[in-house]
């Protein structure tokens, strides 16, 4: 599989814990880190890795994914035009830069799981990535692939060790066995995202009406009962853009000059 997995984003999130940061003007994906939305930062992590198929599932202020697509050339590269007319010239283009775009409409509240499920239609392969648009790591994607493709399960996700305010992954070797949600104290890994999946997974564990189903809950929960479910642990750089303080942090390390991602 390897090079040739295309990666789907969730991008529908509304960000309302950012507050002034969107201040429901743009979705949470195109907040941006130093001068690029954080969903530019994510896509060009797997890009690095040689991926660079991406499936948006758009939602809240879709637009803004789109508007930032359509004038991306015009966006990151001098250009030459007439004001007599509509043809334009880009010059200096950043090179290595080519990214297959699908943006997708999967509806402004639809939860998770029904944004995936509306999606797979433009999915190619048997297996296909899965993460979060509003956070960023420095995990190993082509240890990650290759670990997916080793155990043979229907998923495997990503497992990092943050702040204890998130589901935990109650794990036996690298079997899922059980997620537990938001415990009090944590010391354990949680799903960080950076997911792979075969397609097999969502016609049995999502369910054909599944708009109002979040895949963190009865979806991943049902894989891990069914041992379906792997981890491909990582003990790296890993942060979520949940509120200000985690957008200043990610801004902080970009100037400094210290994003791992």
């Amino acid at each position: 599989m390897g090079y040739h997995m295309q990666v789907v984003i969730l991008c529908g999130g509304k960000g309302s814990r950012l507050g002034e940061v969107t201040e429901n003007r743009i979705p949470k994906p195109m907040v941006t880190i130093g001068e690029q939305p954080i969903l530019w930062h994510i896509m060009h992590s797997y890009a690095r890795a040689g991926h660079n198929r991406f499936i948006l599932c758009a939602g809240h202020l879709s637009w803004a994914i789109k508007e930032y697509f359509l004038n991306f050339h015009a966006r990151n590269a001098d250009l030459r035009l007439r004001t007599s007319c509509p043809d334009v010239e880009y010059l200096n283009e950043p090179t290595g830069m080519d990214w297959d775009v699908t943006i997708v409409e999967t509806g402004a509240e639809t939860q998770t799981a029904g944004r995936l499920a509306r999606v797979m239609q433009y999915i190619e392969g048997d297996n296909f990535m899965l993460t979060y648009g509003d956070g960023v790591s420095d995990v190993d994607i082509g240890a990650l692939t290759a670990f997916h493709e080793a155990h043979g399960r229907a998923i495997t996700i990503t497992g990092v060790v943050p702040p204890g305010r998130f589901g935990e992954l109650a794990l036996d070797g690298d079997v899922v066995t059980a997620m537990v949600e938001k415990p009090m104290v944590s010391d354990r890994y949680i799903n960080g995202g950076f997911m792979v999946l075969r397609r097999g997974f969502v016609a049995r564990f999502i369910p054909p009406q599944s708009d109002e189903v979040m895949l963190e809950t009865a979806p991943m929960a049902d894989a891990a009962a069914a041992g379906e479910m792997r981890v491909f642990r990582h003990q790296g750089f890993w942060q979520p853009m949940d509120t200000q303080r985690d957008w200043a942090l990610l801004n902080d390390l970009w100037r400094q000059g210290k994003a791992t991602w």
